[in-house]
């Protein structure tokens, strides 16, 4: 059961300064493999920012970066309006939590979590008063005495957390945080994260590949491909309107249909972004709605995803169209149709996205 309750004593108190993170012209090269290239990125304070891609895009270096842990071979990074680019990581107002948690396995939970600020040279009785609160933020002061391996995946990422916002950091930066965890917990600890987030009101910035823990979590999402920003926006207007072909194929399942196939269909060359909940699918010879464009095909293959069923259909007009149904109807009726079936898929143009 997840708790919902707010917690009135935050871990962290109201950062000093505004938290933003600002990039511009920043280049990451090894050698002669660059792996962020002139990268513009302006981060809001309080804002949780994810950064999506596949392994190797970047999105990895720019986090390093931010957090000083690589030097940039270009460019300016700024933490709240100051220059950090050459700024040693202890000296940065940020703090990173990893996929592997990083507790020392001797120390009980409580003493992990105030590891850092024992090396600060804290006092005692502030340690404890600052662990107790930060427990409470993740909502795991009942473990204080124990030991990290006594402890569920779920509950040894929590505490990475608690440890990291101890410090009180301006940013907080995670690097595929959730990546160890199975579904179930993921998605769980997905929602944990983002209330923590909103409770601590600090900025976040969050790495992964997972499309939809990225639209899950975030107020913005950049979308990384070959060390550059393909698009950055809202989770809905990425999803919603993709600007490039990569963006509508990596974010979910898409549609495109361009060249003289958009022409025929809409008299605008611009190829289309149809995602497959937006396409409808209809027996062969029952008529499409006005202002709808479509066409015939076969199906080909059915997936049955649990919530939905996704259909593939190979049309006359020689493209492949996926329509996904959500599975509203009896378990036990199965799917509208099947494979071998001659069927006609139908779309509202206003409803795909254009590519520039």
């Amino acid at each position: 059961m997840i708790a919902t309750a707010p917690v009135a004593d935050a871990v962290a108190d109201p950062p000093k300064t505004d938290g933003t993170v600002t990039l511009h012209g920043v280049t990451k090269s090894f050698g002669e493999f660059t792996a962020v290239r002139d990268l513009e990125l302006e981060v809001a304070s309080g804002e949780f920012l994810s950064m999506l891609g596949p392994s190797g895009s970047g999105k990895t270096t720019v986090l390093r970066m931010i957090a000083g842990f690589e030097d940039a071979t270009s460019g300016v990074i700024r933490l709240s309006g100051v220059d950090v680019t050459r700024t040693p990581p202890h000296a940065r107002q940020v703090n990173t939590v990893f996929q592997d948690y990083a507790l020392f396995p001797h120390l009980t939970i409580a003493e992990n979590v105030g590891y850092g600020l024992k090396v600060r040279g804290e006092g005692r009785a502030t340690r404890t008063e600052r662990v107790r609160r930060a427990l409470e933020q993740v909502r795991l002061d009942h473990v204080a005495g124990r030991l990290p391996h006594q402890l569920s995946g779920g509950q040894r990422q929590r505490i990475a957390l608690a440890r990291a916002l101890i410090l009180r950091p301006q940013v907080l930066l995670l690097d595929e945080p959730l990546g160890a965890l199975d579904k179930q917990l993921r998605e769980q600890m997905q929602i944990e994260l983002k209330q923590i987030q909103r409770e601590v009101g600090i900025t976040f910035i969050f790495v992964t590949h997972d499309q939809e823990e990225a639209l899950t979590l975030s107020d913005r999402v950049a979308v990384f491909n070959n060390g550059r920003i393909e698009q950055i926006g809202t989770a809905r207007d990425v999803y919603e309107f993709p600007q490039t072909e990569f963006v509508a194929r990596f974010l979910g399942l898409s549609n495109l249909i361009g060249g003289d196939l958009a022409e025929e269909l809409t008299r605008d060359s611009r190829t289309m972004s149809i995602r497959p909940e937006r396409v409808r699918l209809l027996g062969a010879d029952d008529a499409h709605d006005e202002g709808e464009v479509s066409l015939t095909g076969v199906v080909r293959e059915v997936v049955y995803t649990g919530p939905a069923t996704r259909f593939l259909v190979s049309t006359d007009a020689g493209a492949d169209i996926i329509a996904e149904r959500p599975n509203a109807h009896h378990p036990a009726a199965g799917a509208a149709f099947g494979r071998g079936d001659h069927v006609r898929v139908a779309w509202t143009p206003d409803h795909a996205a254009r590519l520039p």
